[in-house]
């Protein structure tokens, strides 16, 4: 299957390793020094282009958390032209250092993940120059990412804004009872600077 131009430019855009160092440093308060792996990955390639994604404290980068797959498709309709949907590694701790050690992830296999059904973004490009876009990333208004992990109940609030240059991310945990945000971009997105295209 051939891709969208927007849709190539979002797997580019999205794929490398970022850091938040000049945020941590003005911000220490609000924001961890985080580094971010997003690899591009073999899986769901006759539609889509799909990505394994994990982060890590800057001060402790052998223990890194949050492993994902964003999976990047073209929209049912005209109108829609990206959606992203995520899904979680059925053993995360199979795939924990995989972004600094891609080969980790050769052996990954569709029947590893989990479908979250209610994790899903709309994409909506917008040009900036010619071939330059900033793609921003919205839940549609009807769905809840909610999951269970080790037992425990989870709901995350998704989103992200991306140009070549930068990724903002808007991820946060929600509270299930009182709905408040109680980890991620609490105040504001963590702005993420690329240092390594993959």
């Amino acid at each position: 299957m051939s891709f969208s131009p927007h849709l190539i430019a979002l797997g580019e855009y999205l794929a490398g390793e970022f850091d938040n160092r000049e945020q941590a440093l003005a911000e220490p308060v609000w924001y961890v020094h985080l580094r971010m792996w997003q690899r591009p990955i073999d899986l769901f390639r006759e539609d889509s282009i799909t990505l394994f994604a994990e982060q890590a404290s800057i001060v402790n980068l052998d223990n890194p958390y949050r492993q994902r797959i964003m999976r990047l498709m073209p929209g049912h309709d005209s109108g829609l032209p990206i959606q992203v949907q995520y899904y979680m590694p059925k053993n995360p701790s199979a795939l924990s250092g995989a972004g600094r050690n891609p080969a980790v992830l050769k052996t990954l296999a569709i029947e590893q993940l989990d479908l979250l059904p209610g994790c899903i973004l709309i994409v909506t490009p917008k040009i900036l120059a010619p071939n330059a876009y900033k793609f921003v990333a919205t839940p549609p208004s009807d769905t809840c990412c909610s999951f269970t992990y080790l037992g425990n109940s989870i709901q995350v609030s998704l989103g992200f804004e991306a140009t070549a240059a930068e990724f903002h991310s808007y991820d946060k945990g929600i509270d299930p009872e009182t709905k408040q945000a109680t980890w991620g971009a609490i105040v504001g997105p963590y702005r993420y600077t690329k240092r390594e295209q993959y």
